[in-house]
């Protein structure tokens, strides 16, 4: 049983990357091959102050939710939206 939470937790983490990589690739125009759970959203994607407003506006339209301003400060890489994403959706 566990198993099987633990498939669906999977596939829903990747569906909530796969948003978030397509938010990335439409807000900063960086190809997707360079946006992996790991890459730093303003040193590896070359956001600047501007972009990181546009992808938080991006996300919190695309999962319904709200990004607290202190909370955006700590979303350094990829995997920081996702989990962020996944824990307050």
């Amino acid at each position: 049983m566990a198993t099987g939470l633990k498939l669906k937790y999977t596939k829903e983490k990747k569906m909530i990357f796969e948003k978030i990589k397509e938010i990335l690739v439409d807000e900063l125009g960086v190809e997707a091959e360079e946006v992996l759970m790991e890459s730093k959203i303003k040193d590896d994607l070359d956001a600047d102050s501007l972009d990181i407003v546009q992808v938080v506006m991006a996300v919190e339209e695309a999962f319904e939710i709200e990004v607290e301003e202190e909370e955006t400060e700590k979303l350094i890489t990829v995997g920081d939206v996702v989990r962020y994403v996944e824990e307050n959706k």
